[in-house]
């Protein structure tokens, strides 16, 4: 067993290294199997455990050996990657799925798809000549979140005080945001699912994804929800019973226009480097309606929506983060949690229930 030497009062200890994270790569592609594994092989914490080239190939190298991440393409013989998706996060018990997709319209619907279908995240498909240091890096660094999410979801959890807040308003609340990242589409699906129809306040979505991708993340949240959902345009004026997704390109912002609220696009860079990202969305939230809005963090990694959060908590608003158990990582939601920010930490559906429950008889028709 790998071992590292750890010191503790003095004394020289021994502690077991984590093992490598397992690693299944399943594309009918020679070169993007190849340039997957060329970036894996070389890195001691990973280990490529299986490839297969079909979808039927991947349920049964499955079935035979476990593996904590699997690299999944869409477009394969037979019963393809998407066909395949529901026996393999079956089979993964507890395994994550990253998709690795094109970023043509059709690979974008496909991903939508599969992402809300559990799926974790997705990464552009590599391709002769199309990649480099910071592919790697990228593709590296989302294996790592997704083989490593539940070993840090176990790690000790304390919330922390919940900061003063200004006094909750007796008014009710105007409008919902939520921010998701990796796993949030399935968690978001599951969420809105949930809502009853009748439920009429609008919904702002911000989803770490790319620009391409939104146009077809609004189709599938409109067919989850039952309700009309578009993407985000500068001065859009924010209705009842509708859904509002921020660009790829920009961060959505809410603000007051002759007492109504609409959209905003804003370019600036935040702490988090994310793009779109959260905080802007609850920061400006919770000067546009003066604390009137319910928040929710869904998963995801990093700590993006977390300085947001706050502000939208101390104007009066209320803060909902999805838990650990059903989160693919517990990341953006934990920070909001160990902030003492949220009222409380959930599973999408209930989520949905103290939405309706804090929502007050004017968020129905």
């Amino acid at each position: 067993m790998n071992q590292a030497l750890q010191t503790i009062g003095g004394e020289r200890r021994h502690r077991a290294s984590p093992r490598p994270i397992r690693l299944m790569i399943v594309d009918d592609s020679l070169t993007a199997r190849t340039v997957l594994s060329r970036i894996i092989e070389p890195e001691p914490d990973l280990v490529i455990v299986a490839k297969a080239t079909t979808g039927e190939m991947a349920i049964a190298r499955l079935a035979e050996q476990p593996a904590d991440v699997v690299l999944l393409d869409l477009e394969m013989p037979g019963m393809g990657g998407l066909g395949a998706l529901p026996r393999i996060l079956e089979l993964a018990r507890g395994g994550q799925v990253l998709v690795v997709s094109s970023l043509t319209a059709e690979g974008a619907e496909h991903t939508l798809a599969a992402l809300s279908m559990g799926a974790a995240d997705t990464l552009l498909k590599p391709r002769a000549g199309e990649f480099g240091e910071s592919y790697a890096r990228a593709l590296l660094g989302k294996i790592r979140a997704l083989g490593r999410a539940a070993e840090a979801d176990n790690a000790t959890f304390r919330p922390a005080t919940p900061p003063p807040v200004k006094a909750r308003a007796t008014r009710p609340p105007r409008v919902v945001a939520v921010g998701a990242s990796t796993g949030g589409i399935h968690a978001l699906c599951l969420m809105l699912r949930a809502l009853p129809a009748r439920f009429e306040l609008p919904i702002l979505v911000t989803q770490h994804l790319p620009a391409s991708f939104m146009p077809v993340l609004a189709r599938q949240l409109a067919i989850a929800s039952g309700r009309e959902a578009e993407v985000a345009a500068p001065g859009s004026e924010i209705r009842a019973g509708r859904i509002y997704v921020a660009p790829g390109e920009g961060h959505m912002t809410v603000h007051q226009r002759l007492g109504r609220l609409v959209t905003g696009l804003a370019h600036h860079p935040v702490a988090s480097g994310c793009m779109p990202s959260v905080d802007p969305l609850f920061e400006s939230l919770a000067e546009a309606s003066d604390g009137q809005a319910m928040g929710v963090v869904l998963s995801g990694m990093g700590r993006d929506g977390l300085e947001g959060a706050a502000k939208l908590v101390a104007a009066g608003g209320t803060l909902f983060a999805q838990d650990a158990a059903t989160s693919s990582v517990w990341g953006m939601p934990r920070a909001i949690a160990q902030a003492g920010l949220a009222t409380a930490v959930l599973p999408p559906e209930a989520i949905a229930g103290r939405l309706v429950s804090s929502a007050g008889a004017a968020a129905w028709k």
